[in-house]
């Protein structure tokens, strides 16, 4: 095995040497910077999408919705929403309506990872988020880390999620340092008293059947500290600029005014402290209070195995079952509110 990890980093070593890309060795120098900076990892904890395997594309898994979702049945209704609106929107066959319609009924009523359609796969996929940690927290962005070409703040737009469309391939080249972390990561299972038995034995299972790593592209969250411990703090977002913005309007009018029950000198606090971040610009952190609210570079990693992305395990929690989400369909695109 140490011999196939150092055949494979000497091929990547090899690659990146090739190409001659300064913007590739700027990459690799910031994520050796970080492992430095930051060694440890904070397992954040499943993630769940939907991926698909069209034989009109090719053989390969890539992602039809991002890997986002605390549940798996979170990702199963998205699923749902996405097939009925196909149903509804894509189509004026009455058969291919039909056949779509068969697979919604199917998820409103079990919890399945798996519906094929149209010869089409569809697969409820599973991750696991992290993020890098040391003596000073969270890390946050990098330098190196993409950013909108509009930085506008407030206007309540996002950039698209990079997952969409994304190739769970293991075997493509993430660059040397992110291949060595993917080699790594090949054996990671949970471990420690804190994981009930059976989360760990299903972890373990896990790595065993699936033991390829795709990594993710990069995601950016807000995290609050009090002194004691970090938590994440609304959804995950596709550049540094968007989880900046996100906090900003959390700040004017959601988390403190309306959650807190702010005051109205803690109201004028408050807002003074996100005029001052979104002054900034670039800060990655802000402090009201006890409070200390940090911009954190998230990463994700599917494990993938002879059949492709590995789906939910059986200790995976969900909040809820399945039930139906829209109207009721006929096949010539009726719709009926029972």
């Amino acid at each position: 095995m140490v011999d196939d990890w150092k055949r494979r980093l000497d091929a990547l070593h090899a690659e990146l040497v090739r190409r001659d890309d300064p913007v590739a060795w700027v990459v690799e120098a910031d994520a050796v910077n970080a492992s430095r900076r930051y060694p440890y990892v904070a397992l954040r904890g499943p993630v769940f999408g939907v991926a698909v395997q069209d034989p009109a594309v090719g053989p390969d898994w890539r992602l039809l919705l991002p890997v986002v979702n605390g549940t798996p049945q979170q990702a199963r209704d998205e699923l749902n929403s996405h097939l009925w609106f196909k149903a509804r929107g894509d189509t004026d066959d009455p058969a291919v309506r039909r056949e779509l319609l068969a697979a919604v009924a199917v998820l409103e009523r079990e919890p399945v990872n798996e519906v094929e359609v149209l010869g089409v796969r569809y697969r409820v996929v599973r991750g696991d988020a992290f993020a890098r940690s040391g003596e000073g927290g969270l890390e946050p962005p990098r330098p190196s880390d993409r950013e909108p070409a509009d930085r506008t703040w407030g206007a309540h737009h996002t950039t698209p999620s990079p997952d969409v469309g994304f190739v769970l391939d293991p075997g493509q080249d993430d660059g040397l340092f992110a291949g060595a972390m993917k080699l790594g990561l090949r054996d990671f299972a949970y471990t420690g008293s804190h994981f009930p038995v059976d989360v760990r034995a299903d972890s373990q299972r896990a790595a065993a059947a699936c033991p390829e790593i795709v990594l993710l592209p990069v995601g950016f969250g807000v995290v609050e500290g009090n002194g004691e411990g970090w938590r994440p703090r609304g959804a995950m977002m596709a550049t540094p600029h968007d989880a900046r913005d996100l906090l900003h309007g959390a700040m004017t009018e959601t988390w403190w005014p309306e959650l807190r029950q702010l005051d109205e000198h803690e109201k004028a606090a408050c807002i003074k402290a996100a005029e001052e971040f979104k002054a900034a610009g670039h800060a990655n952190e802000v402090r009201v209070g006890d409070y200390l609210y940090r911009i954190c570079r998230v990463e994700r990693l599917v494990r993938c195995g002879p059949d492709g992305p590995e789906p939910p395990r059986r200790t995976d929690v969900d909040e809820y079952g399945p039930s139906q989400m829209h109207p009721t369909m006929d096949e010539d695109g009726g719709l009926h509110y029972d």
